[in-house]
C-alpha cells in the first residue's frame, strides 16, 4: 500500500516531499512504535531535530 502512495506522489509537486519515519521505544513495554509524516524536503532536518530532543 506504500508503493501506491508513494507513486502517487510522483506526479507534480509531489517530488518536494518526504516521507519520514521516526522511531520511539517505549519505556513500560520495551516496544518501539513508529510515527510516520509527509515532510516537505525544507522541513526535514528541523523535524528529526525535534525528534531528538
Amino acid at each position: 500500500m506504500a508503493k501506491k502512495a508513494v507513486a502517487s506522489l510522483q506526479k507534480g509537486g509531489g517530488k518536494e516531499y518526504t516521507k519520514v519515519v521516526l522511531t520511539a521505544k517505549s519505556a513500560k513495554t520495551g516496544a518501539y512504535t513508529f510515527k510516520e509524516s509527509m515532510v516537505h524536503n525544507d522541513k526535514v532536518k528541523d523535524v528529526v531535530a525535534a525528534a531528538t530532543k
